[in-house]
């Protein structure tokens, strides 16, 4: 900053740091070390290291006129004529400033002993803040301030505030992004002719004006990020994540899978012993699927529906064809619950048909899982359904040509690579992937624009409505009631509660005592509890009373989130529902309304209720339809949550906003495309250099 001294209050200082100089006190760390932890290397990392808001420190106005506009950030410049260090009603350092229309006084409650002398009586001081009237007149709170000489010029430029870590000062990084700018290459990646056909800007200007705003720029369009600078970073950044995505798609594509070509005798008898006809939407995405499964390259698809749509017989069908081709397939799933639902029902289709189906958990004893192990490693099992012990080093298949993941978002990176990784040397599995959490289109063209995407957008037919209502807890003995009547009518119901044990964090209702409750106020049914502490086996046993019907009420935690297919169940109490995310109580939700009966979901709430959590509620009270609900939980939430382990060590999307910038996602695809597809050496120097500029090393996170 042009001012004649850059000494800033110790709070924005990282040799005030109280750690740096109290009796031992842990080693300083150095700044290149606090820049580091940002993710900021190197000068490119710090010049796209862009701010998150400005101030305005261009103009100066009297002490008199700051006071008319109370409650207003301000800058005034006065001198020090008092400096005094209080102790009542707690220790503080009290500066006043004066010049010549009126007096302020500025307040410290945290303070070093330099800053004490720094402001001493006579030194001429420029303080940032919002002015209050107090007890003893106009003051300005911890203000950002500078000590200046007479005369100091003023800022020709809004002052950046840049995303910071801990110890981490603003003027620290100012100026580490100032020298960065001074040695980066500022070439542009993109080509002049596309920068007109697009209307972009240039990238140096654009960078340049948002780390330094002039004082006549468009401050709404800079704080909404609607500004043609702000488009350029936007464009640039969705742009290389295109071309890294469709890259590694291509490089999937040059590796060898084995191609699964025939659909023959078992998919024919498979299809024809079920007892439903498959939906429209099921045909075209087992289509596809098929399609996908007959190249020599390894599939790479997504199998995305609604709750209860019918992804489990569609994934019974694709391991149908490699079992038909002579591989082996496999079914990995996030809980011992929904394995075992998916292990009973698939086996109940394909046993019958000579399908030997294998189970593998981590909870088997030692005897059955070195006979699954055999089993897989002979080949005997030619469909093998577990958990994350498919995994393991002693796991070994003799010909794996279909992986399938369900849930995948609750998998981590590794966990899916270690079971694709089980195919034979030089070919990939196959690999489709399911997620009951429908995916808004602008998420799946931008972190998921790697993989194909397959949608099953329709309901089988005879599912009933559900019905969905919100209701104070207040009324806990009325819902009880309730209960008890549609377990009197033959009805089964779940009471959904968000923890196990008490907790002082939480005061929130828990499943054991829900449990105890529920038992004691109503003695003639059969109350059951199921949780993610119990021992498998426990668990088992209660799911499989449940699902006969000798159970009428189940009190469970989110255990029984995916999976749980009970048709008979047609009411659903959701504890504290204030508390779950939006696709959490669509899944919890999805749980009821799978038989011809009327099915209703209650959701409990706690008063008072936040703002996102009254949005929540309301959109679970007025829709029914997951897209919907997934739409207006990106809009709640933005990507990352949906995204679960998928982003593991990826760079999220900083500057884009996939709810306003749809326009340009599309566009940042369609200019990766025709760069990949292009067959020249200048446009692949261009895809080469944007994506150094943008993603550095961190390329290979994207290619999983």
């Amino acid at each position: 900053m042009p001012v004649a001294s850059t000494k800033s209050s110790p709070s924005a200082s990282p040799s005030a740091s109280p750690s740096a100089t109290a009796k031992g006190a842990r080693k300083t760390v150095s700044p290149q070390a606090r820049l580091a932890k940002l993710g900021l290397h190197t000068d490119m990392d710090l010049v796209l290291h862009l701010p998150m808001r400005y101030e305005d420190e261009t103009q100066v106005i009297s002490i008199e006129e700051a006071c008319l506009h109370g409650g207003q950030t301000s800058q005034v410049e006065g001198v020090v004529v008092k400096n005094e260090i209080a102790f009542k009603p707690r220790r503080q350092l009290l500066v006043h400033i004066a010049d010549e229309t009126g007096d302020l006084q500025l307040r410290f409650m945290n303070f070093y002993g330099s800053q004490v002398k720094q402001l001493a009586e006579g030194t001429r001081v420029r303080a940032r803040g919002e002015l209050k009237h107090g007890f003893f007149g106009a003051e300005m709170v911890h203000p950002a301030y500078k000590v200046i000489n007479e005369g100091a010029p003023l800022p020709t430029s809004l002052t950046p505030v840049y995303p910071a870590g801990e110890g981490l000062s603003q003027p620290i990084l100012r100026r580490a992004i100032g020298d960065a700018m001074k040695r980066i290459d500022w070439t542009d990646t993109l080509p002049a002719q596309l920068r007109q056909r697009m209307q972009l800007s240039d990238f140096e200007p654009a960078v340049k004006l948002l780390h330094y705003p002039p004082q006549q720029v468009d401050e709404h369009a800079l704080a909404d990020r609607s500004h043609p600078a702000w488009t350029r970073m936007k464009f640039d950044e969705l742009l290389a994540q295109q071309l890294s995505l469709k890259r590694a798609q291509r490089a999937r594509r040059a590796k060898g899978a084995a191609a699964l070509t025939v659909t023959g005798d078992l998919s024919a008898r498979f299809e024809a012993s079920l007892p439903f006809k498959l939906t429209r939407a099921q045909q075209r995405v087992l289509g596809e699927i098929r399609n996908d499964l007959r190249h020599p390259y390894p599939m790479q698809r997504l199998l995305q529906g609604d709750v209860g749509s019918g992804k489990t017989v569609v994934s019974a069908l694709a391991a149908a064809q490699a079992i038909d081709s002579g591989f082996q397939a496999a079914l990995m799933a996030p809980t011992e619950i929904l394995a075992d639902q998916h292990f009973r029902k698939i086996a109940a289709w394909m046993e019958p048909l000579g399908v030997k189906v294998a189970w593998l958990t981590g909870s088997l004893k030692k005897k059955d899982k070195l006979a699954a192990y055999a089993l897989i490693e002979s080949g005997e099992a030619q469909l093998v359904i577990g958990t994350h012990a498919l995994i393991q080093d002693a796991v070994n298949f003799a010909n794996l040509g279909l992986v399938i993941v369900d849930e995948q978002h609750r998998f981590g990176v590794g966990q899916r690579l270690t079971l694709r990784n089980k195919g034979q040397e030089g070919a990939i599995p196959h690999q489709l992937m399911m997620s009951a959490t429908p995916i808004p289109r602008t998420l799946a063209m931008t972190y998921y624009a790697d993989l194909e995407v397959s949608v099953i957008d329709e309901l089988p037919p005879g599912r009933s409505p559900i019905v969905t209502r919100v209701i104070d807890q207040n009324r806990r003995d009325e819902v009880i009631e309730r209960v008890h009547a549609a377990a009197l009518e033959g009805r089964q119901i779940y009471w959904v509660c968000p923890l196990i044990e008490e907790s002082e964090a939480l005061q929130l209702q828990t499943a054991t005592d829900t449990h105890a409750l529920l038992a004691e106020a109503l003695p003639d049914l059969n109350v059951g509890l199921v949780h993610g502490r119990m021992k498998p086996l426990e668990k088992q046993q209660v799911m499989d009373a449940f699902s006969a019907n000798q159970m009428q009420v189940l009190v469970a935690t989110t255990v029984i989130e995916v999976g749980v297919d009970v048709p008979n169940a047609s009411l659903m109490v959701i504890e504290h529902a204030e508390r779950f995310g939006l696709s959490q109580l669509h899944q919890l939700r999805g749980r009821v309304g799978r038989g011809s009966a009327a099915s209703v979901c209650l959701l409990l709430y706690q008063s008072p209720l936040g703002g996102v959590a009254r949005q929540r509620l309301m959109t679970m009270r007025e829709t029914t339809d997951g897209f919907e609900i997934a739409r207006r939980d990106l809009e709640i939430r933005g990507p990352g949550e949906f995204l679960g382990a998928r982003q593991s060590g990826q760079a999220m999307l900083r500057f884009a906003d996939l709810e306003t910038d749809g326009w340009l996602v599309d566009q940042a695809r369609d200019v990766a495309h025709d760069l990949l597809h292009a067959n020249t050496p200048e446009k692949a120097a261009t895809v080469e250099a944007h994506l150094a500029r943008w993603l550095g090393g961190r390329e290979e996170f994207l290619k999983v």
